[in-house]
């Protein structure tokens, strides 16, 4: 038997039962939901809370393309890129046997990853927003072949897939542009999918704290205790160096607010998702005399920090920074 892929496996998908060997501006703008409804996803009967959607076929579901309708309207934060992290729940049936393959509680993942097992979940989930139900008829020919394997499936048949999309965090901030003032302040240029790049001034490094908004967000607002979804980058003042970043990485991070240096954490507190936040943090409220990683000892630290949504995952909050 064939592994499950990847994908699949990072969502903590388990094995229910297996067939013999098988198994940027305002958020609420410029997305509008369009289903495509095969009538054979009339045929998929699902119940169960959000979050924990079972599902069961009264007869065997056939579709020659990806087909997808909605079961419950969503709100709020839309899906629109496959770099979007999203948290979802997911219930996989084998089409032609009505047969629960697998089923995953909501989890944190990147489009993108789940991707490699679905490839048209996107056409599936675009402008998909939180509390939505969607229910997906995907034929062999747009799944994964070792998934294809997993689930027993036919070149002709399908799979059913129902999602519970549970929170979509922002792809970067897209906030209201906001007028800075001050002199000797980096300066932060965006590329189009909102990657930062910072030019840090040829001058002495400032002693205190320096915050300024770049762009206003209208989401929650951060507090003590709150685990942001966070995109960002960082480089030393004195060289200009980047010494992390998430654009490079590839993925945003959740960090708790008690996990982060001081001048990070205070720069963030009373911030709003969708913000982007330009920070300066002295030695004193970052790492101080000591190194750590990549930054030297007494480093002033510069960030951009972008706000993508407050993470309420069961393991939010565990990275720290």
């Amino acid at each position: 038997m064939r592994q499950i892929p990847a994908a699949v496996a990072v969502l903590g998908l388990t094995a229910l039962a297996l067939v013999g060997c098988a198994p940027t501006g305002p958020a609420d703008s410029g997305c509008e939901r369009v289903t495509d409804h095969a009538s054979s996803l009339d045929l998929v009967d699902v119940t169960g809370a959000e979050g924990s959607p079972t599902a069961k076929t009264t007869d065997p579901v056939y579709v020659s393309r990806t087909s997808f309708t909605d079961l419950a309207k969503g709100k709020g934060t839309p899906i629109t890129t496959s770099k979007q992290d999203v948290q979802l729940s997911i219930t996989l049936l084998n089409g032609a046997t009505g047969q629960t393959v697998l089923s995953a509680p909501t989890r944190l993942i990147q489009l993108s990853v789940l991707e490699q097992s679905f490839p048209t979940i996107e056409k599936a989930l675009d402008c998909a927003r939180p509390g939505a139900r969607v229910v997906a008829g995907i034929p062999a020919k747009d799944l994964d072949p070792a998934l294809v394997d997993q689930i027993g499936l036919s070149k002709n048949q399908a799979a059913v897939v129902v999602i519970d999309v549970n929170t979509v965090f922002l792809p970067a901030a897209n906030g209201v542009p906001q007028y800075v003032d001050g002199s000797n302040i980096p300066t932060v240029v965006l590329a189009p999918d909102g990657t930062p790049g910072i030019v840090v001034p040829d001058a002495a490094p400032p002693k205190d704290l320096i915050v300024k908004t770049l762009k206003k967000g209208d989401g929650e607002k951060i507090t003590a205790t709150s685990t942001p979804r966070l995109a960002y980058t960082g480089v030393l003042w004195n060289t200009g160096e980047v010494f992390d970043s998430t654009w490079q990485k590839g993925s945003p991070v959740t960090l708790a607010m008690d996990k982060v240096v001081k001048g990070f954490s205070e720069a963030l507190e009373g911030q709003t998702v969708g913000s982007q936040v330009l920070v300066v943090i002295p030695p004193k409220l970052g790492y101080g005399d000591k190194a750590s990683g990549s930054v030297p000892a007494k480093s002033t630290l510069v960030f951009v920090i972008d706000v993508l949504g407050i993470d309420t995952s069961e393991d939010a909050g565990t990275t720290t920074q």
